[in-house]
């Protein structure tokens, strides 16, 4: 199961900094998405071979400083529904303030592991004034640098112990799993029960572990798969307090546990700075792809065509582009049934495997003709393809010297790739290797 861990904590205390830190500056990094207008808040890492989410709950916070807001107050909520660790950062310069002990009551009801990092304690100088921190009622602490990154090695060891061992056993293996996310309002809920209906005697519910995401079998019309419901994850109460938090939270987690990424855009606004961050971030997962415009019942025709309204989309989601888009309403119906023969479609893209044979068949003629451009008058020959015996499609091609092929050529083979065998809806890995 994926694990997420939040870091949590009033304004300022270096929230940000850390995230970044971790999810930067580590060596096996996958990337980090940036929200345009706010800060950067959920990146993918890894430490000792243990992948991880990192969400900083901070760059949402409004208000002043000496209220414990409650608005701070949803963030670590939700923050800590979701993770299954919490880091909590206290500032080391400014001491220990009223917001702190809040944020720590808060905590201690959380029944999840909170490790206490006491952050700009830059030299052993500064050690005297951690201890007054003792008084939030935590056992330990780990003073690090956030700006420096000293400590964070011995935190992040602590972290990766609190991560779930236990094999989870899986009712649904081997099938796809498919995950519809979007902004609220989007239409999940009414594109769930579309697909649904009201057979509900073909339908198995199976509670998650303890984030209770539903699962559901879909099996109709010779198509089987688990649905992964972030429509129902919650009591409505909860779901009100902040929906745009609340929704990049949950996304952020069915990303990481599905195969399928559906995103549902609400045609009367358009594809979003929102929608755009969870696509890179199933993109960057490896996971694949599909965009649903749904509500293309209420839009002028006149004015939108459905050409134009793909252009504009595939603009803002480029270089990715080979994504299949499918113009829907969730509450009349129309092309539900098309959804789910792309999201089978896509399914099995991602598991495509092309023959050694067929491929160097295929590519050598074509990298012949096009090779790379020649570099500092040394010329790159490459003599061998294959793809790797991975989960996702992932191509290696063999050549004299692959440092110097640079990324335009790598997206020109990809396009080759792409043109030539069907991979619409899934992320491609190309590798250079030394023959």
């Amino acid at each position: 199961m994926a694990n997420i861990v939040a870091i949590v904590g009033r304004p300022n205390v270096g929230k940000s900094t850390l995230f970044n830190r971790l999810v930067q500056k580590r060596q096996a990094i996958v990337d980090d998405v940036s929200g345009v207008t706010r800060d950067r808040h959920y990146g993918k890492t890894d430490w000792n071979g243990s992948d991880f989410t990192v969400i900083d709950t901070g760059g949402y916070i409004v208000g002043s400083e000496d209220t414990f807001e409650t608005e701070i107050r949803k963030q670590v909520e939700l923050a800590i529904d979701e993770s299954n660790v919490i880091l909590f950062m206290v500032d080391n310069q400014v001491g220990l303030t009223d917001m702190d002990k809040e944020v720590a009551q808060l905590l201690r009801k959380s029944q999840k592991p909170v490790l206490l990092v006491v952050n700009k304690v830059d030299s052993n100088k500064n050690l005297d004034d951690t201890y007054e921190f003792y008084n939030l009622g935590f056992e330990e602490f780990y003073t690090v640098s956030s700006m420096t990154g000293s400590g964070t090695g011995e935190l992040l060891d602590e972290v990766v112990k609190h991560f779930d061992d236990t094999e989870f056993e899986d009712p649904f293996e081997g099938l796809p799993r498919v995950a519809i996310v979007g902004r609220p309002n989007a239409g999940k809920s009414t594109l769930t029960n579309a697909l649904l209906g009201e057979e509900r005697n073909i339908v198995t519910d199976i509670a998650g572990t303890t984030r209770d995401s539903i699962e559901t079998l879909y099996n109709k019309f010779g198509h089987e798969f688990v649905l992964i419901d972030t429509a129902g994850m919650r009591k409505k109460g909860k779901v009100s307090e902040d929906l745009e938090f609340y929704s990049v939270m949950r996304a952020v987690r069915a990303v990481e546990e599905c195969d399928v990424c559906v995103l549902m855009v609400d045609a009367t606004r358009g594809i979003e700075a929102q929608d755009l961050n969870i696509l890179f971030l199933a993109e960057r997962n490896r996971k694949g792809v599909m965009i649903l415009v749904n509500k293309w019942d209420l839009v002028e025709k006149e004015t939108n065509t459905i050409k134009e309204y793909e252009a504009e989309i595939k603009k803002k989601i480029a270089p990715f582009t080979d994504v299949p888009i499918l113009f829907i309403s969730a509450l009349t119906k129309q092309r539900v049934h098309k959804t789910v023969e792309t999201i089978m479609q896509v399914t099995e893209n991602r598991s495509r495997r092309i023959k050694t044979s067929k491929l160097n068949e295929l590519m050598l003629p074509i990298i012949e003709i096009t090779p790379p451009p020649a570099i500092k008058g040394k010329y790159i020959k490459i003599k061998y393809v294959t793809q790797l015996p991975t989960k996702t499609p992932q191509f290696a091609f063999f050549a004299n010297l692959p440092q110097y092929v640079k990324e335009p050529y790598k997206r020109f083979i990809e396009n080759q790739l792409r043109k030539n065998f069907d991979f619409t809806g899934v992320p491609i890995d190309i590798y250079f290797r030394q023959k």
